[in-house]
């Protein structure tokens, strides 16, 4: 076979156009795979970060829900008055006689001699 110098023939130009072709679609598609891995893994840390971001605000409101409802006891509930004093063994307990003159004053079954007389007799 004659070998020709110079241009390539028909055949050899479009076998190197193919290569070329081949080689350029080969890097476009890298390049176009490599984009999209990029563009996926911003959004993937793009969401992260939202979910962070919203579970420090869940957070922050569960905090202050938990403070609020602490407040709303706080004065919801008065403390519990402390017990009265325990009579002494065979004695009278002169605190709840008093309360019970008191009552008895201010519901109008004693005026305010009987009631000094009879506070008078407890407390000496």
């Amino acid at each position: 076979m004659i070998r020709r110098v110079g241009r390539p023939g028909l055949i050899g130009l479009a076998a190197r156009t193919a290569v070329v072709a081949g080689t350029a679609s080969a890097v476009s598609g890298g390049v176009a795979a490599s984009q999209q891995r990029k563009a996926q893994a911003q959004a993937q840390a793009q969401y992260e970060q939202e979910q962070y971001q919203a579970a420090q605000q869940q957070a922050q409101i569960n905090a202050a829900a938990q403070q609020a409802v602490a407040a709303q006891q706080a004065y919801a509930a008065p403390p519990a008055p402390p017990a009265p004093a325990a009579a002494p063994a065979g004695g009278v307990d002169v605190v709840a006689e008093l309360q019970k003159l008191a009552a008895l004053k201010d519901a109008g079954a004693l005026d305010d001699a009987e009631f000094a007389a009879a506070k008078a007799r407890l407390l000496g």
